[in-house]
């Protein structure tokens, strides 16, 4: 079981790569555009910082992630510990997903200053990324409290 997991967590900490490198190297790289437009530079380094407002649930999501598959190694995967990494990853995708809707209009503006329409579609994506993990959260803590449930009913029965 450990092999299956192991996988998993290589690949939660593959999923958290792409994110930090547009943290810390695509970013910046837009602010020096905003340089060179100077219609709208006041708005940019406020979305640059929302933007890393929104790697914070994200990476916290990874971390209950990361969590929830130690305690599958650990034999505990229908334990409360688990439903609550689940319910702290559906909020965190919540979280994210809300953000991205309000900074909609913004990703309008700048695709209209830079001509870009694909930069709309970007916002779009990771808004609905975050809602269909929200949801795959929330069936999932919906079973594991079920067979959460059931687990203490058996152990109380024998």
């Amino acid at each position: 079981m450990k092999r299956e997991t192991q996988v998993l967590k290589i690949a939660v900490f593959l999923i958290g790569l792409p994110v930090l490198a547009l943290c810390i190297f695509l970013f910046p790289e837009v602010l020096s555009i905003a340089e060179r437009n100077g219609e709208y530079f006041y708005l940019l380094p406020l979305f640059i910082i929302y933007l890393y407002l929104t790697a914070i649930p994200f990476y916290y999501a990874l971390l209950q992630a990361y969590r929830l598959l130690q305690f599958i190694d650990q034999n505990k995967a229908f334990s409360e510990q688990s439903i609550k990494s689940l319910k702290i990853i559906r909020y965190c995708a919540t979280m994210i997903s809300v953000m991205y809707v309000i900074s909609l209009p913004v990703f309008y503006v700048l695709a209209e200053l830079d001509d870009a329409p694909g930069l709309i579609l970007i916002g779009l994506v990771i808004t609905f990324a975050s809602l269909i993990i929200a949801v795959f959260a929330a069936v999932l803590q919906k079973l594991f409290k079920n067979a959460n449930d059931i687990k203490s009913e058996n152990d109380l029965t024998v």
